[in-house]
């Protein structure tokens, strides 16, 4: 089920600067931005944290709650655009922000903590922008100063769950594996920074009905798509060649470590000839088609799935 949330619309209320990593950051009339990020801030460059936002909401809170009784002015949290009116806590990595011409796209939520290394830390003792901070890259320049409007626009993280099948598409057995991946789906990313919406679909074991649907999903934006079924050796098992062939990218050792783990106890499970593959900005898995095989290959993808969509989206979360 879709959980996007609406879109928001709220007001910038500082912007600021610094010339060196690790210090506060000062206010100033205005702030120009191009696709390194902010022209004379020491986060501009080639990477994905060029631009940081803070709500005026997490800093009040925080001076409300503050033992020491120092008030945090705009900027001291090292925060490029202070903001009121937006709701922080509901963005995930791929939303849109606009500000005027400007066009951001938020890259990561939070971040980990410097400690000794930040200046407010050093001072308070604490830092809200690990845990509320919000990460933004440029996607379209222009000048930023406050009251400026902010519209944010959630992007919904896609996933289609396909099966394979000639009689289930004929309404003659009940498909189980489309089901249990969407039931793994949900579960794996409950609670997660992401606007889950999964559709799933029954089609015959047909490389045209195959191909055309996964065309519709790259054009779609769809994150990614799960096939089950037809990854045997069967004259109707199609499904991996058709991905194959579609490929921009395979990703062999994924689907070799599953055969490998598996096949080592149910040789059955060698005989497999599931592939991962990347169409466009599509991540593909073929997985077999039955409940049990998709929980063990599920079970084996979910320590991957995010940093997979980073790394398409050429976010370098490890900069």
């Amino acid at each position: 089920m879709p959980n996007l949330p609406a879109e928001q619309i709220g007001t910038v209320v500082s912007v600021n600067i610094s010339t060196a990593k690790g210090t506060v950051k000062n206010p100033v009339p205005k702030i120009v931005l191009d696709a390194s990020g902010i022209r004379g801030d020491a986060h501009a460059g080639a990477w994905h944290r060029q631009v940081s936002l803070l709500g005026q909401e997490s800093v009040e809170e925080f001076n409300r709650l503050s033992p020491t009784g120092r008030k945090i002015a705009s900027g001291e949290f090292a925060e490029n655009i202070l903001t009121r009116g937006l709701d922080l806590r509901q963005f995930a990595p791929l939303d849109r922000l606009t500000i005027g011409p400007v066009e951001l796209e938020v890259t990561q939520i939070g971040k980990k903590c410097h400690g000794d290394g930040c200046a407010i830390y050093r001072e308070v003792g604490s830092c809200v922008m690990p845990h509320e901070g919000i990460f933004t890259r440029v996607i379209r320049g222009g000048e930023i100063k406050p009251g400026d409007a902010i519209r944010f626009v959630p992007r919904p993280l896609k996933i289609e769950v396909i099966t394979l099948s000639d009689r289930a598409s004929r309404g003659e057995y009940e498909d189980k594996s489309g089901p249990a991946l969407v039931e793994f789906l949900n579960s794996f990313f409950h609670g997660k920074r992401w606007h889950l919406e999964i559709g799933s679909a029954i089609i015959a074991d047909d490389e045209e009905i195959l191909e055309e649907a996964l065309n519709g999903a790259a054009a779609s934006g769809t994150a990614f798509v799960f096939t089950t079924g037809g990854t045997g050796i069967g004259p109707r098992d199609i499904t991996p060649d058709v991905v194959a062939r579609m490929a921009d990218k395979l990703i062999p050792g994924v689907m070799e470590h599953i055969r490998v783990k598996y096949g080592n106890e149910k040789p059955n499970a060698l005989l497999s000839r599931s592939v991962a593959a990347v169409i466009g900005q599509t991540i593909v898995f073929t997985l077999p088609g039955s409940a049990r095989a998709v929980a063990e290959y599920m079970g084996e993808l979910n320590g991957f799935l995010e940093h997979m969509i980073l790394m398409v989206h050429q976010i370098d979360a490890h900069g």
